[in-house]
């Protein structure tokens, strides 16, 4: 996408008539327009930013009409070198403190994401969810609560939008009305607008960390004991087949990112995701993409074409970000005929209801088969399912660890090794975590053939009273 069509976005909101117009660096004749208002009132600051938003516009518009794209910080200084000489020919008279922040927010308002940006750069917010252009909210620390900033309006709100969607060569509008992009850092973005969107559009952000999560972060957070990272990560070295279930925002991908470090670096992984978002560290990963249709309804991969796809490539470890369809059939296929050691995520609220999901998900493939037929695959394909939830403080921790231990009649036959026991601390706060119950797996045999040794204190329930070892 060229610069220019970049910048057009950038017509500042609720700017109405045609947008103003200045000398050009080359020479250009063109009218000037004056910041000040023809009463000699002097305009508020959106007033005056918009203002000057048209005319730096118009300033540089001779620059970006070229074939030579302008980009980074050289685009940067671009827009700052007009902002400046815009600011000295006009009648405008700002402190230094008020200029700089004047020209941080014009840059916002052409290069980036308006008001989201500050939201974007806080390292304390996880969510950003746009209802309107005025009502925002964030997700801090795990509790939602409502932001104080705003769009100016909402064809601003709009062009950011469209903005965002632009530079992964989306669109979205009333033929396609849904959209699913990432932004440069990676973070997840879907935008829905009318008529999908009775009340306007709306637009989801979710965050991810500079540098991804470890094991050992996640234990700081609560998410895991110490004792169930080992426990996973032989698990993982030991190339059983882990589903990770969980409802929305519970931190799945979080931690399946986590448990793919565990994976050693001579393995060849091949990552399979709606939106690539795992940061997997090992030198031999490929990374694969599905992707939506066109304007004309052709040209989608699905995640289950990727699947099938990947079964070709050699694999060592296939690692879906979720199924949530007939993908279902082909990764339990794929567990099935010597891709052991891979791993997944599902929407479920507990490790039964994980197996009753991925029964219909593997119904939706189309074929007629018997109920007993599919759980025979299930069994025969996941070894563990760690459940995730979300406590009600917020904290995102794994309730239950549950093995798959084979099938009695037409019922799937489940044992937990891992259980999450709440406790009462001082204040009323939770202090429960994750704990051993003291049963032994039955995988344990399949862990020491293939060289994982798990020491046995791993799977010793805490003394009574105690809720987990730190």
């Amino acid at each position: 996408m060229k610069l220019a069509d970049r910048l057009a976005h950038s017509t500042p909101p609720g700017a109405g008539g045609n947008a103003a117009t200045a000398p050009s660096r080359n020479g250009g004749s063109t009218k000037t327009s004056t910041v000040k208002r023809a009463n000699g009132e002097r305009p508020d600051g959106s007033d005056v930013r918009r203002k000057v938003h048209e005319l730096v516009l118009a300033e540089l518009a001779p620059e970006l009409s070229g074939d030579d794209d302008i980009v980074g910080e050289q685009l940067a200084g671009e827009v700052r070198a007009a902002v400046d000489r815009v600011l000295q020919r006009e009648d405008v008279e700002v402190s230094p403190l008020e200029r700089k922040r004047f020209v941080e927010k014009l840059l916002s308002d052409i290069l980036g994401y308006g008001p989201l940006d500050g939201l974007l750069r806080d390292g304390d917010v996880t969510e950003i969810m746009c209802n309107g252009y005025d009502d925002i909210w964030v997700e801090r620390g795990g509790r939602i609560v409502r932001s104080n900033v705003v769009f100016s309006d909402p064809a601003h709100y709009r062009q950011v939008i469209e903005r965002i969607v632009a530079q992964v060569g989306r669109r979205v509008d009333e033929g396609s009305p849904m959209v699913d992009a990432r932004l440069p850092d990676g973070s997840r973005v879907n935008a829905i607008v009318p008529p999908l969107a009775v009340h306007g559009p709306a637009l989801t952000i979710r965050k991810f960390p500079e540098e991804a999560f470890t094991a050992q972060d996640l234990i700081g957070l609560g998410t895991l004991s110490a004792d169930l990272s080992l426990f996973l990560e032989a698990c993982v070295r030991g190339e059983l087949n882990v589903l990770v279930s969980g409802g929305t925002g519970t931190g799945k991908t979080t931690l399946l990112n986590v448990l793919s470090g565990f994976i050693p670096d001579g393995d060849r992984i091949i990552t399979i995701e709606d939106a690539a978002e795992l940061r997997l560290q090992q030198p031999h990963v490929v990374t694969l993409e599905a992707r939506p249709a066109n304007a004309e309804g052709r040209g989608a991969v699905a995640i289950r074409d990727l699947v099938r796809n990947a079964l070709r490539m050699r694999p060592d470890r296939i690692v879906v970000g979720e199924v949530r369809g007939a993908e279902a059939l082909d990764m339990l296929q794929a567990m099935n005929t010597g891709h052991e050691g891979s791993i997944t995520t599902i929407h479920a609220n507990g490790p039964r209801d994980a197996l009753s999901r991925l029964e219909t998900l593997v119904l939706m493939a189309g074929f007629d088969l018997p109920v007993r037929a599919i759980r025979e695959q299930i069994v025969a394909a996941i070894d563990v399912i760690v459940q995730l939830d979300r406590a009600p403080d917020g904290r995102r921790a794994v309730v239950s660890v549950q093995e798959v231990q084979g099938l009695e009649d037409a019922t799937i036959v489940l044992q937990e090794l891992f259980r999450f026991r709440a406790a009462t601390g001082k204040g009323g706060r939770e202090v429960g975590g994750i704990e051993p119950t003291g049963l032994r797996p039955k995988v344990l045999e399949r862990l020491h053939d293939a060289g994982v040794e798990l020491p046995a204190s791993v799977l010793r329930p805490a003394a009574s009273g105690k809720a987990g070892r730190p």
